[in-house]
């Protein structure tokens, strides 16, 4: 009997006329089991070990293809992932996870027109993996800011690859992982001279990405360093049955304040200690409440009631008749003060490219005014608490989270918003953003704090252990005793660099092949001319 394994290294040499019609199948099969392979990879799943076996199977099918095949082939192998990936927002329409998943698709095949351009150089495992990191850097920029999710570190919360993290961040994680793709993707397509090689490639692969558990942050001991009692509001909301009744709840803020009422009532009775800083979620409030007299005096008694500052997902006002998602500091006292406005904007749920043209379109119509994006990071400080808030999709960002920390941040937040991704009981989204903090936990050697309104709300130690964690469509508070860690991973001081050098590296990679391939072709025109001058 013969294995697939070899059927997939006879399907990727440079084929023969026997082999092109059992090839016309074969490659856009395992490109489609590779693409489910490394969905597989993320939450609700959380199969880790298959984030390298679904992009070990793309690279082996496109390293001999031509451009256009190579186009096509990632192109599926995008299709059937991203679509699975992000059902979650069919929730929001099907319309945007439609859309949302053909770019992505389209982008990924458009970047795999470079794969067999190196794949024949010798090392091309390495640079495969340079390849994987350059694309996800890519993706993550355009079009319309970037769209970072699906990133092979974004599956790995749970994998000894996750303390590459504090080395080199996502990308470094996401090449160590890619590494261990291109290798085999190199034994599934070896001669038989050279399977022995590839076999040892791939084990040190494997051993580079099993040695990421010596670099995870130690947990500190309890008496060791600065540490801050805090409490993590999940007020919920109703789980309306459409987007429009969503759009129309005006009870959040009512929630919110309500189970932090509840917090003061356990501290005045000892049943709790009284926090040094407390968190709500995104869109806690959906007016201004600087400007809205009414909600104003409420999240003021409360906080005066509870005695502690609390960062308040809130909707503030902008000018030009649009409006800021925000992180807005209210203390006791002296009421709101500082505010984050959060800098990456979801397109299509937060503002609407082309407003006049796709303005009118279905949901799109509940959307009546664009969010302005912030400038910058901002630094919210409480008490022992320098505070860096990544406000939901944001923390898929390298560099809106690394550039919140190098503000002097001694703990990371991530208020979010999950309710409209999570009407049909789908838990996907809020899971796989879990995981991304749990990414950044590790990667700057913090304690990361994460409210939803409904979604998993949780505490992650800087070692990325989830602490604690609330369930779906419920009310909950958080409260516990984080570190507050002020020293910086060599992530944190290298920034984008490790990404820049992988890029640098694929590109080189391109060229050099380009440079080959033409010699290669020159060489062999010379040969045909000087066999037809001696015939």
């Amino acid at each position: 009997m013969i294995s697939y394994p070899t059927l997939l290294r006879q399907a990727t040499r440079p084929p023969s006329q026997a082999l092109r019609s059992r090839r016309a199948w074969r490659d856009p099969a395992a490109a489609v089991a590779g693409a489910l392979l490394l969905v597989a990879a993320f939450p609700p799943w959380g199969l880790w070990p298959t984030a390298a076996l679904g992009p070990a199977l793309l690279l082996a099918v496109l390293r001999y293809q031509r451009p256009r095949a190579a186009f096509a082939l990632g192109a599926l192998f995008g299709l059937a992932f991203f679509g699975p990936l992000l059902w979650w927002l069919t929730n929001l329409g099907f319309l945007p996870w439609a859309a949302l998943s053909v770019a992505q698709a389209l982008l990924l095949g458009l970047l795999s027109c470079a794969v067999p351009i190196f794949a024949r150089l010798r090392g091309w495992p390495l640079w495969a993996a340079c390849w994987w990191v350059t694309a996800e850097a890519v993706r993550s920029r355009v079009p319309l800011g970037g769209f970072p999710w699906g990133r092979l570190a974004f599956s790995q919360a749970e994998s000894p690859a996750l303390g590459w993290a504090s080395v080199g961040g996502a990308p470094a994680v996401s090449a160590v992982v890619a590494l261990v793709a291109g290798c085999l993707a190199a034994l599934l397509t070896a001669r038989s001279d050279g399977r022995r090689q590839a076999a040892g490639g791939l084990a040190a692969a494997v051993a580079a990405c099993a040695c990421g558990t010596l670099l995870i942050p130690a947990t500190a001991s309890a008496g060791e360093g600065e540490r801050a009692r805090v409490a993590v509001v999940q007020g919920n909301v109703p789980r309306a049955r459409s987007l429009e009744e969503q759009a129309r709840v005006e009870q959040v803020a009512t929630n919110h304040i309500a189970a932090t009422r509840q917090l003061a009532r356990d501290v005045r009775a000892g049943r709790t200690p009284r926090p040094d800083l407390v968190l709500w979620p995104e869109n806690a409030t959906d007016t201004d409440p600087r400007t809205d007299p009414l909600l104003r005096h409420q999240i003021s008694d409360v906080v005066a009631e509870l005695g502690a500052p609390i960062v308040v997902g809130a909707i503030l006002d902008a000018p030009g008749d649009r409006i800021r998602n925000a992180g807005l500091l209210w203390r006791p006292g002296t009421g709101p003060g500082r505010y984050y406005t959060k800098q990456h904007l979801v397109p299509f749920g937060e503002y609407i490219p082309l407003r006049d043209v796709f303005g009118g379109l279905d949901d799109l119509q509940l959307i009546p005014r664009d969010f302005i994006p912030g400038t910058g990071p901002v630094r919210l400080d409480a008490g022992p608490v320098r505070l860096a808030e990544s406000i939901c999709y944001e923390v898929a960002y390298d560099g809106q989270v690394r550039d919140a920390v190098r503000t002097g941040a001694n703990l990371i937040a991530v208020p979010t918003n999950n309710a409209t991704y999570m009407r049909d009981g789908n838990l996907a989204e809020p899971e796989q953003q879990l995981a991304m903090s749990r990414l950044r936990a590790v990667e700057h050697d913090r304690s990361v704090l994460v409210a939803s309104t409904t979604g998993i709300s949780a505490v992650i130690a800087p070692d990325g252990t989830v602490t604690k964690a609330t369930g779906p469509w419920t009310r909950r508070v958080l409260t516990g005793t984080v570190p507050l860690r002020s020293t910086t991973t060599l992530a944190t001081r290298l920034g984008s660099l490790p990404e820049a050098a992988f890029a640098v590296v694929a590109c080189g990679a391109v060229a050099l092949g380009v440079r080959r391939h033409g010699t290669s072709r020159r060489s062999g025109a010379a040969e045909r001319a000087t066999s037809d001058v001696r015939g």
